[in-house]
């Protein structure tokens, strides 16, 4: 299969929705309403083609001179001021529109392409030019004059437009491609997202996929179910076992941590979820990293949280077998944790994993129905890439006559499930652990207590003899007398 050439856009993974960039001689629409982005997108492509040594044409409709939109993009890191009048040249045509009209238009567009030898053009006010027309012809007419001139000359060309154009207009049917940006409420929240509605000769990522504007301009986050519908590397599963750090724990999973398995520690506020992943993390070397992707304590509380359980993580963190990732929650994109998650593990190549807690990814979800696609995709990447991960899941009750793991389809995407518990027992509080989950593996299925000391949490004694341990209050077995 012969591939096209392509014209990459200079922004973060939008390349990857397109399936490989922009078509070199093809034309596009960005539409989308005003505040959704298509200035900062097209400027953003434009430097970017600059960087590369291509020439940029952009062709606006502002009455205006183009100061107010320097200095609006003057605010981001691509802006480069220098090549204004050398690599991209802005040059409005509202005159020339309003006193000649289109074909004027088309004859100044190809003389200014001609002169500067432009790779890329962009039009700024497509809208305005399809008001100008009398008919649906002379839009095509338009159009098609624009991009026979870009085309002859190599140029791709993009056409922004403040307004959804229907898909059967003139517009639509003549270019390549077509891109569409929102920035729309979700509740109390601003999400951004985009879509290509169309991509003639590339098989481009379906769908809607979310973005964020920072100083560094646009950045996309392709739905990481679309992306990775499958591993970007051989999944070849072992059977070598990693140790916990947890004493006596490893016992009980039948001799250790399965490699490149996903275990779900789930319990109750307080029950040592953490501290189990905080033992699994001390364990890291300079052959084994270790990355703890977080979302409720910062780096120095998680450092002082380690220290008072005398757990050395400032170690290993000085010497890079450790990183820590905080996700503060508060506003947080779904697929922006999962790339963000995904890069610092292929980056280190990370052995280790502590997720701590998914609870973070369910409340980053805008659609909730769609994380068991999500955890699915994340889940057999990381697998793959041969990390062994503890995730914890924090319950909702403390004591309760029920127990709430994460939905039964997110849970049988996980190897491995273990339960923490606060227990009443005798006027007194417990905490236990066990093991429900091994895949393929034997493990020991007892409850037993565990404890805080000068090593962190351990695994000591099986629970006594009780009913009820699993919901919080338990009650003692009393043995039956014999006859």
């Amino acid at each position: 299969m012969h591939d096209l050439p392509r014209l990459s856009t200079g922004i973060p993974r939008l390349d990857t929705i397109l399936g490989g960039g922009l078509v070199e001689g093809a034309s596009y629409i960005v539409q989308g309403h005003p505040g959704a982005g298509k200035t900062i997108f097209s400027n953003q492509v434009a430097f970017a083609n600059v960087a590369r040594g291509g020439k940029v044409l952009y062709v606006t409709l502002l009455a205006e001179t183009h100061d107010r939109l320097f200095q609006a993009l003057g605010t981001l890191d691509f802006f480069d001021r220098a090549q204004l009048g050398m690599s991209i040249s802005y040059v409005s045509v509202f005159q020339t529109l309003r006193d000649e009209g289109l074909s004027a238009v088309v004859t100044l567009i190809r003389q200014e392409i001609a002169r500067q030898g432009a790779t890329l053009l962009v039009f700024d006010g497509l809208l305005n030019a399809s008001d100008r027309a009398d008919t649906n012809l002379d839009v095509k007419t338009f159009v098609a004059e624009v991009q026979s001139q870009a085309a002859f000359a190599g140029c791709t060309v993009l056409f922004l437009t403040s307004t959804r154009i229907a898909e059967d207009s003139p517009e639509h049917t003549m270019v390549d491609g077509v891109i569409e940006l929102h920035n729309e409420l979700v509740g109390v929240r601003s999400v951004r997202r985009l879509q290509v509605r169309k991509s003639r000769g590339s098989a481009a990522l379906g769908g809607y996929h979310q973005f964020e504007i920072t100083s560094a301009g646009l950045i996309a986050y392709p739905r990481l179910e679309a992306i990775l519908s499958t591993t970007t590397v051989e999944d070849a599963p072992g059977s070598a076992l990693m140790a916990s750090g947890t004493a006596g724990f490893d016992a009980m999973l039948g001799g250790g941590l399965p490699e490149s398995s996903v275990s779900l520690v789930f319990g109750p506020s307080g029950s040592g979820k953490t501290s189990l992943g905080l033992n699994f993390l001390s364990k890291a070397s300079v052959d084994e990293p270790a990355l703890h992707f977080g979302f409720y304590e910062t780096p120095a509380r998680l450092l002082r949280k380690a220290g008072a359980l005398g757990i050395d993580l400032e170690t290993p963190m000085k010497s890079g077998a450790l990183e820590v990732i905080w996700n503060p929650m508060t506003e947080n994109l779904l697929d922006k944790l999962g790339h963000r998650l995904l890069d610092a593990i292929r980056s280190r190549g990370v052995k280790r994993l502590l997720i701590d807690g998914l609870g973070g990814f369910e409340r980053a979800a805008v659609h909730p129905s769609r994380l068991v696609e999500f955890f699915a995709a994340l889940t057999n990447e990381i697998r793959a890439l041969g990390v062994t991960t503890i995730a914890t899941w924090e319950l909702r009750d403390l004591f309760g006559p029920t127990v709430t793991a994460p939905g039964s389809e997110i849970s049988s995407l996980l190897d491995n499930l273990v339960m923490l518990r606060h227990v009443e027992l005798g006027s007194r509080y417990k905490r236990t652990i066990s093991v429900l989950k091994v895949r393929d593996r034997e493990y020991e299925p007892v409850i037993r207590e565990v404890a805080f000391g000068s090593k962190g949490l351990s695994v000591i004694t099986a629970l006594e003899p009780v009913t009820g341990a699993t919901t919080g209050v338990a009650t003692l077995v009393v043995p039956q007398p014999q006859a």
